[in-house]
């Protein structure tokens, strides 16, 4: 039986389409992909930031076929195959290994410096064990099944948001990243979701509630930083070219926001858990 998330459009679409085409050549390093997943657009940014050779491989994760299933029994993505019958998955594990196995392709994404390394550490798990799961309890929320369905929505954006402003505290002052002028790991892991907030507006009917400039209260720094991080996050070159058109995650998120999707973060979701 097809798994019911297993029907979203085969390929990514323009500039990503662009990005895959020219990885479409026999490398040692392959990329097992989806064009649509977050995770595997973590992974797909740092390849491309550092310059890295590597053979990028459309799969359905739903499907989960037998090349991938061969390197990879759980059929996750992104899968990383680094030399035959040898893979590792899991994207801030596959970040690590990218630094540490190609240390002559810059940028360096991790800090050099031993304490911000480890601050770079707690701030992407930040992302992974605090950030998504609000992001999808926000996205997931059915207001239908409640008679005060409107209020409880509106506390899942304020508590999203708030995770946000906690995150924003602690980007450098004058950024525009996170850790000052240069790209690394923590912006990387986070970006993905951001640049799909459009969702809690088409979806949702309410977007996520970032104050205008002048408007952040006391948080107004914060914001401030926020603003600046997300204004060069979406002006990067990689992210444009790792990112397909909005119409084609359409259908993949409508089932997220019908709280239907069938992929383990969503039932993760629904049982009140964290990223799986």
């Amino acid at each position: 039986m097809s798994h019911p998330d297993a029907d979203l459009h085969p390929v990514a679409t323009g500039l990503a389409k662009d990005t895959v085409d020219k990885h479409a050549a026999e490398q040692p390093l392959k990329l097992f992909a989806g064009w649509f997943c977050p995770f595997v657009q973590r992974v797909w940014l740092a390849l491309e930031e550092k310059g890295i050779p590597y053979q990028y491989i459309e799969v359905n994760p739903y499907h989960k076929g037998p090349e991938l299933m061969r390197i990879n029994p759980r059929g996750l993505v992104p899968t990383l195959e680094i030399a035959p019958d040898k893979a590792l998955y899991e994207s801030t594990v596959l970040l690590e290994y990218l630094e540490e196995a190609y240390p002559d392709h810059p940028p360096a994404l991790l800090p050099t410096d031993k304490f911000d390394r480890a601050r770079s550490r707690i701030w992407t798990d930040f992302v992974t064990s605090r950030v998504i799961p609000a992001w999808h309890r926000f996205l997931q929320f059915q207001p239908s099944k409640f008679n005060d369905g409107p209020g409880r929505l509106k506390k899942l954006q304020e508590e999203y948001r708030e995770k946000l402003l906690e995150f924003a505290r602690e980007i450098h002052p004058t950024g525009p990243y996170f850790f000052g002028a240069e790209l690394g790991t923590v912006d990387i892991v986070l970006a993905p979701w951001v640049l799909r907030h459009w969702v809690f507006d088409h979806f949702k009917g309410l977007g996520v509630g970032i104050p205008v400039e002048g408007k952040g209260g006391d948080g107004e720094e914060a914001w401030g930083r926020w603003r600046r991080w997300v204004k060069a996050m979406e002006g990067r070159e990689t992210v444009r070219r790792t990112t397909s058109e909005k119409e084609f995650y359409l259908p993949i998120y409508q089932r997220y926001a019908d709280d239907v999707a069938q992929s383990e973060l969503a039932k993760a979701t629904r049982e009140g858990r964290g990223v799986p």
